[in-house]
């Protein structure tokens, strides 16, 4: 039922352009051979295909995070011989026609956009660490948005709609909500009552806050609360203020966040710049 808070503010662009080692990685890496100059050394060859020098050290620093003449002989090899398979297959490949398969272009296509994309936005953010003053700007931004309310309450969680009602005519006649809680819940919480302890609303599902935020202090709803995880009867034992965390705290996971708007903004722009049509 919880959601996460306090994350670094995402984008789409910035998910595909930032996994770079991902499972296609491998296939990026050879997208950018081909892009290679024939006149570059080569580290080995390959039925006459150079592997040149330039890809071996992109796997170098994708795997070690290190320049080819900082790692050991072994993992030198081991780099080595990665590419020797990569290129006898990806040759048998060719032979066999895949190399004109609609899919494996349009994986060749996405991969060369992929790396070009990455290689864009390193150059992009590069020089463009956050200023203090961008820090609390962002800081300010992130309080502003933030619940201005902590609650504390408990739930009861039952499967059907019939039970929830069930539950709701026995506290109407007095019943207990902490014993019914520990009797009928269905939720890890039953065995402290249905107690949640202290909480913001978005770390909820829209149902449950919602109906949450309608009830007064010590009021339970009248009504089931439904959501995906069952039907909901809910008590508001008390609420309060939502201080938020000091800056110095969170300053750490500001930048990520200014980096992110900064970046976000830059490709909006370039989207407003282009001929975009289909959409």
């Amino acid at each position: 039922m919880s959601k996460r808070v306090w994350t670094v503010a995402s984008i789409a662009i910035s998910a595909l352009i930032l996994g770079a080692c991902n499972k296609d990685g491998e296939a990026t890496k050879s997208a950018t051979a081909a892009a290679t100059p024939a006149v570059e050394a080569p580290v080995a060859t390959v039925n006459g295909q150079p592997i040149p020098a330039s890809v071996f050290a992109v796997v170098v620093q994708g795997q070690f995070q290190k320049k080819p003449a900082e790692i050991t002989p072994e993992q030198h090899k081991a780099v080595l011989d990665q590419l020797v398979d990569l290129y006898v297959a990806a040759q048998a490949a060719d032979k066999e026609g895949l190399g004109k398969d609609p899919e494996v272009l349009a994986r060749i296509d996405f991969q060369k956009a992929n790396a070009l994309a990455s290689a864009l936005v390193q150059k992009y953010t590069k020089d463009k660490t956050p200023t203090g003053e961008q820090l609390k700007a962002e800081y300010e931004k992130q309080i502003a948005a933030m619940p201005k309310l902590e609650y504390h309450a408990r739930h009861i969680l039952v499967k059907e709609e019939a039970q929830a009602k069930d539950v709701i005519a026995q506290l109407a006649k007095g019943a207990k909500f902490e014993e019914l809680a520990k009797k009928v819940s269905i939720d890890g919480s039953k065995a402290q009552g249905g107690d949640l302890n202290w909480f913001t609303p978005e770390r909820m599902v829209k149902p449950f806050s919602e109906a949450l935020e309608k009830l007064k202090k010590g009021e339970y709803t009248k009504e089931p609360v439904k959501s995906e995880f069952g039907w909901h009867v809910i008590r508001l034992e008390d609420t309060r203020p939502n201080n938020p965390p000091a800056f110095e705290t969170v300053k750490d996971r500001l930048g990520p966040m200014v980096q992110q708007r900064q970046l976000r903004e830059y490709i909006e722009g370039l989207r407003k710049a282009a001929t975009i049509q289909g959409l």
